[in-house]
């Protein structure tokens, strides 16, 4: 081999060997389905290289025929473990059918192979985990649409594999020598490490601020990475008195969920902790960027947005912002982090959103009041929105255009 590509090949195994440290020590903070991730995904990817390279000690008919299982079962590998990131083997149904269906393909591919000469069945095995690496890609971007954890990192780390997988492909069968060609599957090969470390890693920061959340509850505000009780009124006193003397538009939008303690009675205050701490996440996504936002008691949140649009736009707003609540969650009922990862309960938050547009001349107290009072209302209207009706004098349904 080529010293230049020797290098890049060295690199790439170094990247390997620093994944695997880096998941025992994950499996050392108990975050095991991180780590197990992590450790398989190195060692795949470098068994991979070292049979695809020519570094096993066999040759000729027997080496193809090894790779050919090589490949499959790297290939069957890595679905499994994107599978069980995406959360596709959570759902029975779906996730029984799709891992059935894919070792049905590997041993029908197994078999072909053996029906086949050596060299043959080497080809369709690659092009069958190419083929994997494909279908694997089309499940990313779907799920990276619909706006899952690390989708497009996913879709990224994927592009690089099958860049590797076809590079590695091409020297098992011609055994070229050419730098250019190692280069680009090994360097192809270190992208997809770093991207699928980077998601896990991501993953792993997720559980570990999930575990301190729910240890700590409501007293430790990472529970909503937003203001405290305190801070709230400070922000709201800010915003109605630190401007000028005039009025100024305001638009004050209260959150309440009024399953929150029925979650606390059934499955206890962890439950309760996650809950709020899912709630809070999505919130943050998806209001803008200049609206403040705060805890409104142990059940609720406060958004205040100065010189806000009409009450159509906070309507508009409103109504996704309840969307975005009313989601499934799947919920952790353990305090241990081992288990945090590990289905519980479902749960929908029943959200009530209140909208109020008022201007800075009115008391603060009262328009907090009004709006809390508001989104307690929505939780008997269909949409979960409610206003104040000016020339209705009252609280009302609130429909968004």
């Amino acid at each position: 081999m080529d010293r230049l590509a020797a290098g890049f090949w060295g690199a790439f195994f170094c990247t390997a060997t620093l994944m695997l440290v880096i998941s025992l020590a994950a499996f050392a903070r108990s975050q095991r389905r991180v780590a197990l991730m992590a450790g398989l995904t190195s060692l795949t990817s470098a068994a991979f290289v070292v049979a695809y390279l020519g570094w096993l000690p066999i040759e000729g008919a027997a080496e193809a025929r090894v790779l050919a299982h090589v490949a499959v079962g790297s290939a069957v590998g890595l679905a499994v473990m994107l599978m069980s990131t995406f959360g596709l083997l959570r759902e029975r149904t779906t996730g029984r059918a799709a891992l059935g269906l894919l070792m049905i393909a590997a041993a029908l591919v197994l078999v072909v192979g053996w029906m086949l000469d050596a060299g043959t069945a080497l080809a369709i095995s690659s092009m069958g985990a190419f083929g994997v690496g494909a279908a694997m890609l089309v499940v990313t971007v779907r799920g990276a649409r619909r706006g899952d954890r690390g989708g497009w990192s996913f879709v990224a780390g994927l592009v690089c594999m099958l860049v590797a997988i076809a590079t590695l492909s091409w020297i098992a069968l011609t055994r070229t020598t050419a730098w250019p060609v190692h280069a680009v599957a090994a360097l192809a090969g270190i992208a997809y490490l770093c991207v699928i470390a980077g998601v896990l890693w991501a993953r792993y920061s997720y559980l570990l601020e999930l575990a301190e959340v729910m240890a700590h509850g409501p007293s430790y505000d990472p529970v909503t990475r937003m203001r405290s009780h305190s801070e709230t009124g400070q922000m709201v006193g800010e915003a109605f008195f630190g401007r000028a003397a005039e009025a100024r538009p305001i638009g004050v939008i209260a959150i309440c969920i009024g399953n929150l303690y029925a979650l606390e009675n059934l499955h206890g205050r962890a439950a309760f902790n996650h809950a709020l701490f899912i709630c809070a996440g999505r919130l943050r996504r998806c209001v803008p960027q200049n609206v403040e936002m705060g805890r409104l008691g142990e059940d609720g949140f406060l958004l205040l947005m100065r010189s806000p649009p009409e009450l159509d736009g906070l309507a508009r707003m409103a109504a996704n912002i309840h969307e975005r609540l009313a989601r499934p969650v799947t919920l952790s009922t353990r305090r241990d982090p081992a288990g945090l990862d590990g289905p519980s309960t479902s749960w929908v938050a029943e959200a009530g959103v209140g909208v109020l547009l008022t201007n800075t001349q009115a008391r603060p107290s009262h328009a907090v009041a009004t709006a809390r009072a508001m989104a307690r209302t929505a939780w008997s209207y269909p949409s979960r929105l409610a206003f104040f009706d000016p020339e209705a004098g009252q609280i009302a349904e609130l429909s968004p255009a």
